[in-house]
């Protein structure tokens, strides 16, 4: 092996072989259509993806004795694989891993799309389909980066780790992706060194995301005609009263904490709904029960645990105290004791997950900060109520997780995604510089 120091390295490593990328991204994304994940209508085949990874890579494998990579394909149901590839180093329990890049997708229309969103097309500096930007464009990169590393073999004294994922875009079925692999100890030595979880946006580094608690209230009246509104239990009039009862208590127990500011997320916690149901029946008919369900999106400060307790608590105390409730004009109620009926709320919770606060004094923070300033220009690290639960799991695990990414935040998940590879080229100097710099 060539003999590299960290001011060297990064001439070794040289920038993103556009061609080779391409032609790569361009054989992911023709897999798109297959690697959709919406079970039960669309489970990923993810081993599609890998197929072509392991013909980038296996060439300069110890497998093939062509090169110095150690590559594992790790499958827990059948075509849907992981793949962790290593680079070694020289002194033992010095690591740094990429992770998280994932190898499946959400659903994509073509009726509504402006081109093909399962085949590579490109326009000017944008790469344009489905997961261009989340998440096979970042599966492209780390597999180039890794073949670069194999080709010029630096001496190193990190072991450099990549692990592709399977099953990130839905946690329905478990037992599939990076979970498996935590349980199985196969990422353990990677909690020796930063773990940089390549899956967000807009080339900064992504500090904190929020949990999510998704909930339902379903609210009971009494049907009947709405010329007699009197003799009537309005669900939708008491939903509306109790949900904005519920909003209220929670902003006054859950109000905007001060380390939001030092983490820089856009919004503190919130709770509020997304979507409504109720039976159907005429226009003239008051029904006899809806159901409004919503998300409460919550900083890392505040606890799941905490949120969910407070929540039902509201629900049971507006049960019991419900004529103290705001009504709605002069023969609106919620209870009609004659009839001994009164309308009810119950609130239930579907799976929730925790946010992540990164850990700003580590190692592993400071050199991406670093390595972003370097390449991009400026660093302005940032923070989003959006959730990533597979890291909370890390973290909690004691791994020391960071985050970026080089797609488009704009395009994540959207119609008509698309990335641009002066980005991707970025974020390939950036992992460079951050190789670089743990060598000292």
């Amino acid at each position: 092996m060539a003999s590299s120091t960290a001011d060297d390295l990064k001439k070794t490593l040289g920038d993103l072989d556009k061609d080779s990328f391409i032609s790569l991204l361009s054989k992911l994304i023709g897999e798109a259509k297959f690697v959709q994940n919406n079970p039960p209508d669309l489970i990923p085949q993810e081993d599609r993806v890998v197929k072509h990874v392991l013909a980038s890579l296996l060439p300069l494998s110890t497998t093939t004795g062509g090169g110095p990579l150690l590559i594992n394909h790790v499958t827990y149901h059948p075509g849907r694989g992981n793949v962790i590839v290593e680079y070694p180093g020289t002194v033992p329990g010095k690591v740094l891993s990429f992770v998280g890049c994932h190898m499946d997708v959400v659903t994509a229309n073509p009726d509504d799309w402006e081109f093909d969103p399962f085949s590579l097309s490109i326009d000017g500096d944008k790469l344009r389909g489905r997961g261009t930007t989340d998440c096979l464009g970042h599966v492209a990169l780390v597999t180039e980066l890794m073949r670069r590393l194999a080709q010029t073999k630096p001496k190193l004294k990190s072991t450099v780790v990549v692990v592709l994922i399977a099953n990130e875009e839905n946690s329905s079925i478990s037992g599939v992706g990076v979970d498996a692999l935590v349980k199985d100890g196969l990422l353990n030595k990677l909690k020796d060194g930063p773990l940089f979880w390549i899956d967000t946006a807009d080339k900064q580094p992504c500090i904190g995301t929020g949990g999510a608690i998704p909930w339902k209230l379903h609210v009971t009246g009494k049907l009947f005609h709405s010329g007699l509104p009197h003799k009537a239990i309005n669900p939708l009039e008491l939903a509306m009263e109790a949900l904005k009862e519920i909003q209220s208590r929670f902003y006054r127990d859950f109000p905007p904490h001060d380390k939001e500011k030092v983490y820089g997320y856009a919004t503190p916690s919130t709770m509020k709904p997304t979507q409504w149901k109720y039976p159907g029946g005429g226009i003239n008919q008051i029904p006899f029960e809806c159901t409004i369900s919503g998300d409460v999106r919550l900083t890392p400060f505040y606890n799941i645990t905490d949120v969910t307790k407070k929540l039902q608590e509201y629900v049971d105390d507006i049960n019991e105290n419900i004529t103290n409730l705001d009504s709605r004009g002069p023969v609106s109620k919620y209870v009609l004791p004659d009839e001994n009926l009164r309308g009810r709320l119950t609130i239930s919770f579907d799976e929730t997950s925790s946010g992540v606060a990164c850990d700003l004094e580590s190692r592993g923070f400071h050199v991406l900060c670093k390595a972003t300033e370097e390449v991009v220009g400026h660093v302005k690290p940032y923070s989003i109520t959006g959730t990533l639960p597979l890291i909370r799991e890390l973290q909690d695990e004691g791994f020391d997780v960071q985050t970026s990414g080089y797609g488009l935040m704009s395009t994540y998940h959207a119609k008509n995604e698309y990335c641009l590879f002066s980005d991707m080229a970025e974020g390939y100097r950036v992992f460079a510089s951050v190789i670089s710099q743990l060598e000292d």
